[in-house]
C-alpha cells in the first residue's frame, strides 16, 4: 500500500492543492494510493488564525481527493520552516505507514535542491553576510535567504530557491536527511502551478490560497453573506471545496476578523507582566509591541480592518518582520513560552481531523504501526498526560490555540473539546 504524505495549511483548499493530490498519485503510478495531508491547526506558519476551522478544512480536503487528514501540533505549525518543516516530516513519519512525501516546488530543478540540502549553508561565511544583509535591507526571508544562498552556491541555485514553496521544500529535504537517514521515504516534487504562494492576483488559473483569502476578505467582510461568498469565490477553487464553506459558515464558524484579533493580542502584550518570556518575543520586541499597544487609537488602528493590512503597515519594521511579530502574539494569547521551543523538540502524538473509506482502512494499520499515540478525539489525551509531560504541554499548548480560536469564530472556548473525526 502506498501512503502519500502532504504537509499543507489548505488555508482554504484551492484547486492547486487537488493538482498536488492528483499529480502525487500520477507520479507513484497508483490511483489507488492513499493521500494523507498534515495540516495545521487553528493557527497557520505565518502566525495568524486559519481562516477556517482545521476541521472544515480537512473535509474540504477529504472531499477533494484526499483520503486520511492528520493535524500538526501548534507549536509547529505556528514557526518559522525549519521548525515547520522538521515538526511535519518527523510526524508523517512517526505513522509508520507513509512511503512518500510530497511536497510542490516553484522551480523545474528538483535536483539542486536535494544537493542544497545536503550542504551545511550555515557554515559558509559567505551565505551568512548575504543573509543579514538581505534581511536588514528590506527583504522578506525567501528573498533573503534565497540571495544568500546564491552567494554561497551560485546563480543556478538561488534560481532553484527563488520562491517560498523552494525554500520550504529545502526544509522538508534536510528534516528528510536528519530522521529518514536510510533513505525510505520517496520524495515527490511537484512544479507548482497557478498563482504564486504570497500573490493576491485572483485572475490567474489557480490562484493561491493568499489571493483567495484576500478577495473574500476585501469583497465580502463583514457580513459574509453567502450569496456574495459564492459569487466572490466560484472559480477560483473546487465546487466541492467552496460547497464546504458555504454550507458551514454562519453554522459552525464565522470567518475571523483580522483585525480585530491582532488588536486584540497586541494588548494581552499591554497586559502581561512576562510578555519577553513568550516565544519569538527576544530580541526587545516586547518592549516594541508595549510601545505600540499604548498608542492604540481609532485613527492608527481602525476597527474596520478585517483583513489586518492596517495593522501589519503600522507595526512592521525592517527589525521586526511581520511573520515574526505574528508569531509572537499567536504564542502570547496561548501561553506558549521559549522553554517550549527549546523542550517540545518533535511531535508526540498523531491528531485524525478526519478520514474516508480508504483513509480508515489506513488508519487501522496506522494505529498498530505508529511509533507515537494516534488520537481521535481531544479527550483521548488526557489519559496520556502523566506518562509525558512534554505530550501534556504539547497538547495543552493545541487545546490553548483551539480555545483562542473557537471564541474568534463564535464558538464556545472549549468547543473543541467536543470535536471527532470528519467522516466522508
Amino acid at each position: 500500500m502506498r501512503v502519500i504524505g502532504i504537509i499543507a495549511e489548505f488555508n482554504p483548499f484551492h484547486s492547486g492543492h487537488e493538482y498536488l493530490i492528483q499529480k502525487a498519485r500520477e507520479t507513484v503510478a497508483d490511483p489507488r494510493a492513499i493521500v494523507m495531508p498534515l495540516i495545521s491547526g487553528p493557527f497557520t506558519q505565518r502566525g495568524l488564525p486559519a481562516l477556517l476551522p482545521s476541521q472544515i478544512r480537512a473535509r474540504q480536503a477529504l472531499s477533494c481527493g484526499a483520503d486520511l487528514v492528520l493535524e500538526l501540533p501548534f507549536t509547529f505549525a505556528c514557526a518559522p520552516s525549519s521548525r515547520f518543516a522538521f515538526g511535519g516530516i518527523s510526524e508523517l513519519i512517526s505513522t509508520g505507514v507513509v512511503t512518500d512525501i510530497a511536497f510542490g516546488i516553484d522551480s523545474g530543478n528538483p535536483g539542486i535542491l536535494k544537493e542544497l540540502a545536503k550542504t551545511d549553508l550555515e557554515a559558509s561565511g559567505e551565505y551568512r553576510e548575504a543573509f543579514r544583509e538581505g534581511l536588514d535591507s528590506g527583504l522578506s526571508y525567501p528573498a533573503a535567504r534565497a540571495k544568500a544562498i546564491g552567494a554561497a552556491a551560485g546563480p543556478e541555485a538561488e534560481e532553484a530557491v527563488s520562491g517560498p514553496n523552494s525554500i520550504l521544500a529545502l526544509e522538508y529535504l534536510a528534516a528528510l536527511n536528519r530522521i529518514d537517514k536510510n533513505g525510505r521515504i520517496n520524495v515527490i516534487m511537484i512544479e507548482r502551478r497557478g498563482g504564486g504562494y504570497s500573490s493576491t492576483d485572483a485572475n490567474v488559473t489557480l490562484p493561491g490560497a493568499a489571493a483567495i483569502r484576500n478577495k473574500l476578505i476585501c469583497e465580502c467582510a463583514p457580513d459574509y453573506r453567502q450569496s456574495a461568498v459564492a459569487s466572490s469565490l466560484a472559480g477560483s477553487m473546487p465546487d466541492s471545496s467552496l460547497s464546504v464553506m458555504l454550507a458551514r459558515s454562519g453554522r459552525e464558524f464565522d470567518y475571523i476578523d483580522y483585525g480585530k484579533y491582532l488588536r486584540g493580542a497586541l494588548s494581552s502584550v499591554l497586559s502581561s507582566d512576562s510578555a519577553d518570556s513568550y516565544a519569538y518575543m527576544g530580541d526587545s520586541l516586547s518592549g516594541y509591541l508595549k510601545n505600540i499597544a499604548s498608542d492604540i487609537r481609532p485613527g492608527n488602528l481602525p476597527s474596520d480592518d478585517y483583513d489586518g493590512k492596517v495593522f501589519e503597515k503600522r507595526v512592521a519594521t525592517k527589525r521586526y518582520t511581520m511573520t515574526r511579530i505574528e508569531r509572537a502574539l499567536a504564542s502570547c494569547v496561548t501561553g506558549q513560552n521559549e522553554e517550549d521551543i527549546k523542550t517540545l523538540a518533535r511531535p508526540l502524538y498523531v491528531r485524525v481531523l478526519g478520514f474516508g473509506r480508504e483513509g480508515r482502512y489506513c488508519l487501522k494499520i496506522m494505529r498498530k504501526c505508529a511509533k507515537v499515540p494516534v488520537i481521535t478525539n481531544p479527550s483521548d489525551a488526557l489519559e496520556l498526560y502523566s506518562s509525558s509531560p512534554e505530550l501534556a504541554r504539547m497538547h495543552g499548548l493545541d487545546m490553548s490555540a483551539a480555545s483562542v480560536y473557537w471564541e474568534l469564530a463564535g464558538q464556545d472556548t472549549a468547543h473543541e473539546w467536543e470535536m471527532s473525526p470528519v467522516q466522508v
